[in-house]
């Protein structure tokens, strides 16, 4: 494919609206984990957490092919996103905790949700960009503004209807779930049985949601004592 033909541009396009699609996770995580922010840092945790976020996908696209060969790599990925699901949705506000330490965890969940959630798109990012690194980099860097700014409209809504941090940790777990029941080296054990593969991601979903509002009660009713 030679630089700026039409078939470049025709792929930028497809790569552009692949991003725009599958920001919409992206951007739940990043309001998620910048919501307990003080307002002044939580602009510039989604820019810096999307920014971590992107290179780190932008890599992983380019090495798609021997990334997708690591056995396990969704099962382990499943379960880490599965824990970071849990934990966005017990956190306690963090106002109260020193600045620095709460910006870089936010960040750092930021970089690692999206990374993990990231599995199953570079796949669509990699066929798309027909292995051409600067298509990626291009496709990606052209979604980070609507990344971002998709989180700060979400972390707006979060402040008016909390609901949709119940919604978001739901949207994490269900999406763990998938990556584990899709490692290839389980999901012939779903073969023909598809009730069995969506009663465990909807087990998944379900036990996350008990346990965070079970934590969330427990830390409620600490903070009442």
């Amino acid at each position: 494919m030679e630089l700026f033909s039409p078939e470049f541009w025709a792929a930028l396009g497809s790569l552009i609206i692949i991003d725009l699609v599958l920001a919409g996770d992206n951007a739940i995580v990043i309001g998620l984990a910048a919501r307990n922010l003080p307002k002044n840092q939580q602009k510039k945790a989604i820019i810096w957490g999307t920014v971590g976020a992107i290179v780190i996908r932008a890599t992983a696209t380019i090495l798609v092919v021997y990334l997708l060969k690591v056995p396990g790599l969704r099962l382990i990925g499943g379960i880490l996103l599965l824990g970071i699901a849990y934990k966005l949705l017990t956190e306690e506000s963090g106002h109260e905790v020193k600045a620095q330490t709460t910006f870089g965890g936010a960040i750092w969940t930021i970089i690692v949700a999206d990374a993990l959630m990231g599995l199953d798109n570079v796949l669509a990012v990699a066929g798309a960009a027909n292995g051409h690194p600067l298509l990626v980099i291009l496709g990606l860097l052209i979604s980070i503004p609507i990344v971002v700014w998709g989180s700060t409209i979400i972390l707006k809504w979060m402040e008016r209807f909390p609901v949709i941090i119940t919604i978001g940790a739901a949207v994490l777990a269900f999406t763990a779930a998938k990556m584990i029941t899709e490692e290839p080296f389980i999901e012939p054990f779903f073969h023909g049985n598809p009730a069995l593969k969506y009663g465990l991601e909807l087990l998944a979903v379900v036990a996350v949601l008990f346990f965070g509002k079970m934590k969330q009660k427990k830390l409620h009713q600490q903070h009442q004592h």
